[in-house]
């Protein structure tokens, strides 16, 4: 096919907890949003995602108990 456009590769786990942690902190640019739309997997995003809340989670609890024990 002449006019087709070739598939971006795919990110790799690595890749995509990058993306994340980046986005917990808030300071991604727009062109790098634009590439992880285009080349990550969203399913890999929100299980990524929610692993690092529930560590964010746990991390803050294990604090509290420190601190407050």
């Amino acid at each position: 096919m002449a006019g087709a456009k070739p598939r971006p590769p795919r990110g790799s786990f690595w890749r995509t907890a990058k993306a994340v942690a980046w986005a917990f902190l808030g300071v991604r640019q727009n062109r790098a949003w634009q590439d992880d739309m285009q080349s990550l997997n969203p399913v890999h995003i929100v299980v990524v995602a929610l692993v690092a809340v529930v560590l964010f989670v746990a991390a803050l609890v294990a604090l509290v108990h420190w601190a407050a024990g």
